[in-house]
């Protein structure tokens, strides 16, 4: 083994069926749901048991993307993958997802990876060692905590869309959803805005939003660009009736215009319903109560791209 290599080996025992933890991680759709770090995934390609995605997360903090193939072995329980190009300091990056029964209703999940640091620099080892490390406990928690408590957590796991119709380009909306550092002077419930952008296409936005009390919150949302097309994001700063927060803008031409949308996905914070809302609230008060938030920053947000794509600058 040289100084710029490594194989390591994570583990974790899971109270599900393996054939149940085994689906969960062949769904990459809902990684960013699962895994902290993950903030989008998106299929480039698939050809039956393999496949290409493009793989957008964090790593000490900083806002990653990469390209991986995953060959998936659902009778072995096994799925293998690798990196096509790897993001600086990484040079190379591989491993596998195996899943072994440990009897009907629970199993173990070993996560391996190997990797090599670019120039063989001991610095850079380190730094993947620490990343890999950090991520492969916190995906494994992560994975653990969503499949045992999957049933608990259905009744406050929630997806909502807005949208409008817009006569005007999909790059023209796209355009304004992108340029966020602009929003203050454009958006009345924007207060400020930090928008960092590096590589192109993988935003770090923080902002501070008006509610309509007049209160200012706080929120930090990493986004994956997809020109023209969609900008996914996950919000890393979450109100307290949230545990979760993700989603995505969408701009699709139509025969009659250009849809906008709007997608959240919200997993709610239960702990804090009494203290927000009253004693009284219950969780479909939280959901009503955070949905209603959300939709009126997204579509005041749609409405002025539509005025903007339309023409009114």
């Amino acid at each position: 083994m040289t100084t710029g290599h490594r194989e390591v080996e994570h583990e974790i025992t899971v109270s599900a069926p393996a054939s149940a933890v085994y689906r969960l991680i062949a769904d990459v759709a809902n990684w960013p749901r699962i895994f902290p770090p993950t903030i989008y995934v998106d299929h480039l390609e698939e050809s039956g048991s393999e496949e290409r995605i493009r793989i957008s997360a964090t790593a000490n903090g900083e806002a990653k993307t990469w390209t991986s193939r995953r060959k998936l072995d659902p009778q072995g329980l096994r799925i293998d993958f690798r990196q096509e190009v790897s993001a600086p300091p990484v040079a190379s990056m591989g491993g596998a997802w195996v899943i072994e029964p440990l009897g009907d209703s629970e199993s173990r999940v070993r996560l391996l990876h190997d990797y090599s640091a670019l120039g063989d620099d001991p610095g850079h080892l380190t730094w993947i060692d620490e990343a890999v490390d950090r991520n492969s406990h916190s995906e494994l928690a992560a994975l653990k905590d969503n499949v045992e408590f999957a049933h608990a957590a259905e009744d406050i796991t929630f997806c909502f869309t807005d949208t409008v119709h817009v006569n005007g380009s999909p790059k023209d909306l796209y355009d304004f959803i992108n340029d966020a550092g602009l929003w203050p002077d454009r958006l009345p419930h924007v207060a400020s805005v930090t928008l960092e952008e590096d590589p192109p296409g993988l935003q770090t936005l923080e902002m501070e939003t008006r509610a309509k009390d007049g209160s200012v919150h706080t929120t930090k949302s990493y986004r994956v660009c997809i020109e023209h097309r969609k900008i996914a994001y996950k919000q890393i700063t979450l109100p307290a009736l949230m545990k979760l927060h993700t989603g995505y803008w969408t701009f699709e031409e139509g025969p009659d215009g250009t849809s906008a949308s709007s997608q959240h996905t919200v997993v709610l914070n239960t702990d804090n319903i009494v203290e927000i809302l009253g004693e009284d609230a219950t969780a479909a008060d939280a959901k009503a109560y955070v949905q209603e938030a959300l939709s009126t920053n997204s579509l005041a947000t749609l409405n002025h791209a539509k005025r903007y794509a339309e023409g009114v600058r």
